[in-house]
């Protein structure tokens, strides 16, 4: 038998995160993270790792904030560069209703203090030569917004962690939790058990399934995300900011010379945790590499991108994110519950929010006060639901569905 003060369920980002602030800021005790396949190979290394600070979703920003913030002190830890990709976001509204929403970002930049001013239709199409903005009302430009390598910024918190002390594992499965009733003790792995004064579930999509042994149903449910990349073309150059679309349901970033683009499909691809393969590595999440999805969309987008129908597609890149149906995170203590965490429902901005989870989760793991704010994210915010119930995941694919931030 094995004891330690935390164990983390999940390597993902939000593991790492988690355990890097634990293990940095609680230099007495032990953490030991524990993935059954590698490091950050899920969620994490599939995402478009849009770097947004400044967003409607006033919630996310500071925990954005705190990544960027980190990204900074762990380049100078390690003496490398995470390459952050400082190349600004421009905001394109093309209606009155998007124009509206725009006005409001630009107060929320002032609000946090971020830099953020409006541009002539001439300056976007210099700045983005792929971009059409004939239709555009207004357009926003905020340039200190940026994107990244998520997989690189993953394991730069794990890297760190280790050199604070952590154990982390890979290759260790949690086949469940060590629990009297809603007290949780620890876990059991296939190589044995491991008790715990805390444990944390940051087992990304599959969360709820460990949460439902102590009778909690994590209002979250595993919804795909997907995009594409292109041909490379000198309409796209390398330093060209990231792009929203709202009225398109799209966004875009540049990709060493090829343009990554998402869009929103009218009905995202959902499932219950329970039928999400262990490794996803070799999952189909779309047979025909979403070209239908593609297609169906495909007039919205080319609205502003007219060489889409021109374009070659190189790469179709697809995962599953965690979507609750109001796009909150879902973070914090289950009530009614002892020793146990949750950090998941990353709504596709799990990258952008990692730091500031990890900091808050690391925090309450340790009998501190959360520096954080996490009210918007309360496990128990929806009131009894069934995790596995089609009514549930319907209204959580509808979240993507609606979608219309990067």
């Amino acid at each position: 038998m094995e004891k330690t003060d935390l164990v983390i369920i999940g390597g993902g980002i939000f593991g790492c995160a988690i355990a890097y602030y634990y293990s940095k800021n609680n230099p007495e005790k032990e953490v030991v993270l524990l993935e059954r396949n590698e490091l950050n190979n899920a969620a994490t290394s599939r995402a478009a790792a849009l770097m947004t600070m400044v967003r409607s979703k006033r919630s996310y920003i500071p925990l954005t904030i705190e990544t960027f913030n980190v990204a900074k002190e762990m380049e100078e830890e390690l003496g490398e560069t995470l390459d952050f990709k400082v190349v600004g976001m421009m905001h394109v509204a093309a209606s009155e209703a998007k124009v509206m929403d725009l006005e409001e970002l630009m107060e929320i930049a002032k609000e946090y203090k971020q830099v953020a001013y409006y541009i002539t239709k001439e300056e976007a199409q210099k700045k983005a030569p792929w971009l059409k903005v004939d239709e555009a009302l207004n357009i926003g430009f905020v340039p200190n917004e940026a994107y990244c390598d998520p997989y690189m910024l993953g394991t730069f918190f794990a890297r760190c962690a280790r050199k604070h002390g952590a154990k982390i594992r890979q290759g260790v499965e949690v086949l469940g939790l060590i629990h009297e009733g809603k007290n949780v003790k620890g876990v059991k792995t296939a190589e044995g058990e491991i008790y715990a004064d805390t444990v944390v579930d940051a087992a990304g999509v599959w969360a709820p399934i460990l949460a439902e042994e102590i009778g909690a149903g994590l209002p979250m449910a595993p919804v795909r995300s997907q995009y594409w990349i292109t041909e490379r073309a000198d309409i796209f150059p390398t330093d060209s900011p990231m792009v929203l679309l709202p009225d398109a349901q799209a966004y875009a970033r540049p990709e060493g010379g090829s343009l990554l683009f998402g869009i929103r499909e009218s009905k995202s691809l959902v499932t219950s945790p329970k039928e999400v393969p262990k490794d996803i590595t070799d999952f189909v999440f779309s047979a025909d590499e979403g070209m239908d999805d593609l297609f169906e969309n495909g007039e919205r987008l080319a609205r502003f991108f007219p060489a889409f129908y021109d374009m070659g597609i190189k790469y179709y890149v697809a995962g599953f994110s965690g979507y609750t149906p109001d796009s909150q995170l879902v973070l914090g203590a289950v009530p009614g519950t002892k020793g146990f965490l949750v950090a998941s429902g990353c709504c596709g901005a799990g990258i952008s929010v990692a730091g500031g989870v990890g900091l808050g989760i690391a925090e309450m793991a340790s009998g501190r006060s959360n520096p954080m704010d996490f009210s918007e994210f309360e496990i128990s915010r929806f009131g009894e639901i069934d995790p596995f119930g089609d009514d549930w995941l319907n209204k959580c694919a509808a979240a993507r569905s609606n979608k219309v931030s990067g």
